[in-house]
């Protein structure tokens, strides 16, 4: 009996500790923003969050939404991202999530939406056909894959698109969070994030929240089309005005700022590698020595083009780079021209054109003068028509008529000398 005992105990406590071993507390559930504009460093900031989170083994995975749309392109590679995901998604929806806000929303498992939130105006742009169809695909085939309906989520983005009741003929659609829950676009309203889990039946250890840095918060704005455009001009402005004063002053230091910020906004963003600003340098510096040499030849024409090319490369975007390099032009085209309006000298440019003068008040003289011969009467020697030879005291010079024909053998006498050249009229 003893021995009984013993083992029973011993099995008893084997038991406790092998249920305190393998019973193990739930993951922890990690809330992940999607904020501000959609764009290329919003994907690698979600992609490298969650293969780092992943690793922890995630309970679920809220994504916090607060954004007016923006790239297709990368809202696309966005909604794959978080449909490969096998742990439970849940968008929540802070406070709007407009455009391709829309798909990021919906790509989810479940949806949350805040008191006073918003959903919809997904219109592309550019509105084209073919732009359109294949963003309503987008929408259509995420809406059938989470069972949401279709018809709503593309009334979202297609004006034309009429729901009787709910959305307006010729208006682009757009829910509150109570008319999102009313027609199954959203399943809860809430706020917090406790209710959340326990309303969807998710257990956890603990709600960790993923903050942007302040380094991708910056990067994010300066990689903004507009704000591209902006650097770009700014930038090419402050050579101009480099170029027209003298020494390196505040043009060249602007322009180095807003070119730096240019290519630091849109590699942090991922857009771009150390090459485009690689190629960019290049460009400018073989501008530079065009402007230097006379003439417009090879390296001009191939500074322009890595220019050109390299913004290209910064920004990632062929279409968006040729509207902001047009803009840049146009402004500093603009700039050059009221500059030299209004009486700047660029010592560049007084390399390249010969702006010297030699005045005979000076001293200069382009030859000798006949000054002596004014006033002074002679012969016509040949016919002056208007120019031909004449004779002043025995000496026989080239002369050019008043504009009247002068016969040979005519009396003549100097109306004016103009340098080297003397006019004469008939007497």
């Amino acid at each position: 009996m003893k021995i009984i005992r013993i083992l029973l105990i011993a099995f008893l406590i084997f038991i406790f500790f092998n249920g305190i071993i393998f019973c193990k507390n739930p993951g922890d559930v990690y809330v992940i923003p999607i904020k501000g504009e959609i764009n290329r460093a919003t994907y690698n900031f979600l992609n490298s969050t969650l293969n780092r989170i992943l690793d922890n083994s995630p309970q679920a995975i809220i994504f916090e939404i607060d954004t007016y749309g923006g790239f297709i392109s990368e809202a696309e590679k966005i909604k794959n991202l978080i449909i490969d995901l096998e742990i439970p998604t849940i968008s929540f929806v802070n406070n709007k999530a407009e455009s391709a806000g829309v798909l990021i929303t919906i790509s989810s498992e479940k949806v949350v939406m805040a008191q006073s939130s918003t959903i919809g105006s997904a219109e592309t742009d550019p509105n084209t056909e073919k732009v359109l169809s294949m963003w309503r695909a987008f929408l259509r085939d995420v809406a059938q894959l989470r069972g949401r309906d279709p018809k709503i989520i593309e009334a979202m983005a297609d004006a034309d698109i009429y729901i009787e009741g709910l959305s307006k003929e010729g208006k682009l659609l757009n829910l509150t969070g109570n008319e999102a829950q009313k027609y199954g676009i959203c399943d809860l309203i809430s706020n917090d994030y406790d209710e959340i889990l326990a309303y969807f039946g998710i257990p956890y250890n603990s709600i960790v929240k993923i903050e942007e840095s302040i380094g991708l918060k910056f990067a994010k704005i300066l990689s903004n089309p507009y704000m591209s455009t902006l650097l770009l001009t700014i930038g090419f402005a402050g050579m101009v005005i480099e170029v027209f004063t003298p020494g390196f002053g505040i043009g060249g230091t602007i322009s180095i700022i807003a070119f730096g910020l240019f290519f630091y906004g849109n590699m942090a963003a991922g857009n771009s590698q150390w090459t485009s600003l690689a190629v960019f340098i290049i460009g400018l510096i073989l501008i530079l020595i065009e402007a230097l040499i006379p003439g417009f030849g090879l390296p001009g024409i191939a500074g322009i083009i890595l220019v050109i090319l390299g913004t290209i490369l910064a920004m990632g975007s062929l279409s968006s780079a040729l509207v902001s390099i047009s803009v840049a032009i146009i402004i500093t085209t603009i700039i050059s021209i009221l500059m030299i309006k209004y009486g700047y000298k660029s010592p560049i440019f007084d390399r390249i054109v010969l702006s010297t003068s030699q005045k005979d008040e000076e001293g200069y003289l382009s030859s000798a003068t006949k000054d002596e011969y004014l006033d002074k009467e002679g012969i016509a020697v040949t016919e002056l028509r208007p120019s031909g030879m004449i004779e002043i005291d025995g000496e026989k010079l080239d002369a050019l008529s008043d504009g009247s024909f002068i016969p040979r053998g005519s009396k003549i006498k100097v109306a004016r000398v103009e340098g080297s050249k003397i006019i004469v009229r008939r007497i």
